[in-house]
């Protein structure tokens, strides 16, 4: 979202017109939100311009999550069972909820995914299975820290130096990174990263 830009403008998209409406009158009661549009199919926000999408998720949806959207995705989730959470990330999506999350949780995630972060429920992060089929382990924060540093170019000494710790650390949190997102050098880390929405550029 731009600088000038006050109000997130926001598509919601469900099948179901009750659900639908729900997700709408709660946004809208937020003075930071504007829903320019509420339809019950994915294929009908093809000509239009959000800054998030907000998908109520089911299988018939799975084939047109996997297309690169323009906007960032959270979808809200029934359960977990054939969920593919690998295709969903690498779809482009950034948030991933479920459909017990309460309002607070959905207003987060919203000013979350359009400052260029990821968001993952508990219940996603907790599901062992998910992430063992995956291969998606979750940086630490001060491991998102580090990978920031790196973004910059910053070399091992001045990371150690910013974070107030030995260089021996630093090395140890560059090969934790290295092997949690399954790279083997630094501009390959930044790249999945940036892809992962864990750090910005």
């Amino acid at each position: 979202m731009s600088d000038f830009q006050s109000v997130i403008r926001i598509i919601v998209v469900a099948a179901s017109p009750v659900i639908r409406m729900g997700l709408s009158a709660m946004l809208e009661d937020n003075p930071k939100f504007i829903v320019v549009k509420s339809v019950s199919d994915i294929d009908e926000i093809v000509e239009l311009q959000a800054d998030v999408i907000l998908l109520d998720w089911n299988e018939t949806d799975y084939e047109l999550i996997k297309q690169q959207f323009i906007w960032a995705t959270i979808i809200i989730v029934d359960e977990f069972a054939d969920f593919n959470l690998a295709t969903i990330l690498a779809a482009g999506v950034k948030g991933i909820l479920p459909q017990t999350s309460m309002e607070s949780e959905i207003i987060a995630a919203v000013e979350a995914v359009v400052s260029g972060l990821i968001v993952l429920h508990p219940q996603v992060i907790n599901n062992q299975q998910l992430l063992k089929e995956t291969n998606l382990q979750i940086l630490t924060p001060r491991e998102i820290e580090v990978l920031q540093m790196l973004t910059n170019g910053m070399s091992n000494k001045l990371v150690a130096q910013n974070l107030h710790i030995s260089e021996h650390t630093v090395k140890f949190h560059v090969s934790s990174i290295f092997q949690k997102l399954d790279v083997s050098t630094r501009t390959e880390a930044v790249a999945v990263g940036v892809r992962l929405g864990l750090i910005m550029l």
